[in-house]
């Protein structure tokens, strides 16, 4: 557990579950593992792992494995990528969601990239047949 009063800035990974209570700037990798931001909690970074649970506030993207549940007092500012989302009723949310599990994040990163920002309409290359 990182607690109340730590603040963390660089690389956490780790191949156990964690609990953030604390601050964390920069990326969490817990690939196989569980991850929560507690109540308290203040995250400033990309995330990965299998699940992951959100009651405090992240800004920065998330990718979850297996699930990312942004509870009802979860603030999440960032894109997420997982094959199960649940957003509980008062979780607050800005960003993009995708359950396709066959995107990964950086094929994701890249189509967003090439965008152009004000472009409504993404460019897709369809081929029939």
């Amino acid at each position: 557990m990182i607690g109340p009063s730590i603040t963390i800035k660089g690389e956490v990974i780790g191949e156990e579950d964690l609990l953030i209570q604390g601050k964390v700037e920069g990326t969490i990798n817990m690939k196989n593992q569980e991850l929560s931001v507690g109540e308290s909690g203040q995250v400033i970074a990309d995330i990965s792992a299998r699940v992951i649970t959100v009651d405090g506030e992240v800004t920065g993207d998330i990718a979850g494995s297996e699930k990312v549940v942004v509870s009802k007092s979860g603030n999440v500012k960032g894109n997420i990528v997982a094959p199960r989302v649940t957003l509980e009723d008062g979780a607050i949310f800005k960003g993009s969601i995708d359950m396709d599990p066959g995107d990964s994040v950086s094929s994701k990163a890249t189509l967003t990239e090439q965008q152009p920002a004000n472009s409504p309409v993404p460019n897709l290359d369809l081929k029939s047949g």
